[in-house]
Formats: structure tokens, sequence, C-alpha cells
């Protein structure tokens, strides 16, 4: 089933995500949903999306999918999306914190472990994907795609490999919150439209170009890079001082990085700062000289070039 709609609310996709996968329903019962768990982000100029935990009152027989939506303008490019939705099932949900590391054995409080049916929207935007491809040389259709160069709209289903299931999975099973929250999701979401970027080539090499990447242990280390980036948010580390870290030569970082990621350590570090800031900005409505340092800039005025410069936004047009 192909379905090309235009953007409304996240609520309306994620009940069109559901529609789309009745067709693999075996019961021929309407699902009926109770919600569970809710997180969505409208912040401007940033990833917008909802997440959605359900617990179904019948089985769910749907494989795990996922679908691609890029809408396409040519009469009026502002509208252009690309906007990735997944359901996934097999997880369980149980509201009782104290005993999450009990062996899904019942306690006074807990009726046990809840099978649940789990839908995600990820939104974004033409001008947010801009600083992905402004300054690179087109080669693929999925350059073409985030650069919005592809001249007809489409709407893609494919299945969920493993590497996209963890990492929806940890999206919605994580110890994190509030501003380290939001690092973490960011960084997954982005993430997850790597992976998501795949299916548009018909034939994908399989393994590493990168030799060293084979080995299990190189592997580790790039990505605990990306974890102590991410914890250093407001504290800039070098290369040198990372590769140390993991335990890796420079050189082999920094090209295990951009193959694992695809992008390199200064660009995924930056990206990541000014989504943070954002979040600061827009949801915690702190001032500009408060998120500047505590993203670890000299001066306000760094700050704000930097900012301009990814996201083409003031830090000012972001204070509520």
């Amino acid at each position: 089933m192909v379905i090309i709609c235009t953007y409304t609310n996240f609520v309306f996709q994620m009940q069109r995500v559901l529609e789309i996968l009745k067709t693999a329903y075996k019961s021929g019962i309407e699902p009926t949903m109770d919600l569970l768990l809710h997180k969505e982000q409208h912040i401007p100029g940033s990833i917008e999306f909802n997440m959605n935990r359900y617990y179904a009152h019948h089985p769910w027989a749907a494989d795990d999918t996922g679908m691609m939506v890029y809408h396409y303008n040519d009469k009026n490019p502002s509208d252009n999306y690309l906007e990735l939705r997944f359901c996934t099932t097999g997880n369980k949900y149980c509201p009782e914190k104290s005993c999450s590391y009990c062996s899904q054995k019942p306690t006074e409080s807990c009726n046990g472990t809840t099978p649940t049916v789990d839908v995600f929207v990820f939104h974004f935007t033409s001008t947010f994907l801009h600083q992905f491809t402004h300054n690179v040389k087109l080669s693929n259709r999925k350059d073409e795609v985030l650069a919005f160069k592809h001249p007809a709209a489409f709407t893609k289903l494919f299945p969920l490999c493993t590497k996209k299931r963890n990492v929806l999975d940890a999206l919605l099973n994580h110890s994190y919150t509030g501003a380290l929250e939001n690092i973490f999701l960011n960084a997954k979401i982005h993430e997850i439209l790597l992976y998501s970027l795949d299916c548009l080539v018909d034939e994908k090499s399989e393994g590493f170009s990168c030799k060293f990447l084979e080995d299990e242990h190189s592997r580790e280390a790039i990505y605990n890079s990306r974890e102590i980036l991410l914890k250093n948010i407001g504290n800039p580390i070098t290369i040198k001082e990372l590769s140390r870290k993991v335990a890796i030569n420079e050189c082999y970082l920094k090209k295990g990085f951009k193959e694992v990621f695809g992008t390199t350590i200064f660009d995924f570090y930056q990206q990541q700062r000014m989504e943070h800031a954002k979040y600061l900005l827009y949801e915690k409505s702190l001032s500009v000289t408060d998120v500047s340092a505590l993203l670890g800039y000299s001066s306000i005025s760094h700050f704000s070039a930097a900012f301009k410069k990814h996201t083409g936004l003031k830090p000012c047009d972001l204070l509520k």
C-alpha cells in the first residue's frame, strides 16, 4: 500500500502508520490501543518527532515495518520534507519501575510485563537537512534525497534489520532524563536516519570498506568514541584526547567514525551541540549567555556565529 499525504501533525501521522500496518493484522479484529508512553518534540528548525508505546488488547501479528515518505514540491520547496515512520512489536512494558531488575516475576505492586506495539514518526524538513548537503557533491540517490534534488515524491516500505530495531528500542528504553535525554535522543534519531537511507540503495555491499572495522574491538572503540562525545557536549574534547580514551589510532578513529556514522567527528559534534542549544533555548528558556557557557564557548559571539552557521537562525530567534 502506498500513501503520500501532506504533513499536518504527528498524531495524524501516527494514525496513518497504524492504518498502513493493519493490512498485516491477521485476526481481522480492529486493534484497540491503550497509550502507555508518549514522547514528542516540536522545536523550530530541529527534528520533530512523535513516539508512542501502546498496549494492544488483541495479538498484533504485523511484522516490524519501516516507511520513508519523501515529499517533494518543486513549485514550493519550503514544503519539502523527509519523514520516517516505524511500527515495532515484541517489546514489553512494566509500569513498576522499582522492580525493573526482577526476572519478570510478579510482585505485590506489579501485574507483570505488558507486550507493546511501538509507533515512531520522525519529521525532517528540507531546511534542517540542508546542513548535511550544502557543501557535498551529490554522487548517489541518498544524497539526492537528502538535498531534495530527486525530482519525484515517493513512499517506500522496508523491513527492519537488527541495527534499526536496536536504535528504535533504545529510544524508548533508556535511563537518561532532562538535558542528557535530549542529547541521547537526537543522536539516536540521526542514527536511524542514516540506517534508513540504506533502503534507497538497491545493491548495498556488505561489510566495511575500512578493513580494521571487521575487528570487534575496533568497532566498539568507534561506538565508544561517540558516547564520549555526547557526554562532553559542554566540554570540548580533541581528537587526540578522544583516540587515547578509546585506545585507537587517530587516523583509524577518523576514518572509522566517518564510515560507521556517515559524518566526520567534528561535524557530528558540532551538529549535536547546536541541536542541544536549540533545546536549551526553546524548551528550557535559558538565556543565550547561559547556553553559550554550558556548551563551552569562550564568548557569546563565537557561539552565536556557530549557531547561525549551523541552523540559519540567530539564538535569540528561539527564545520564547
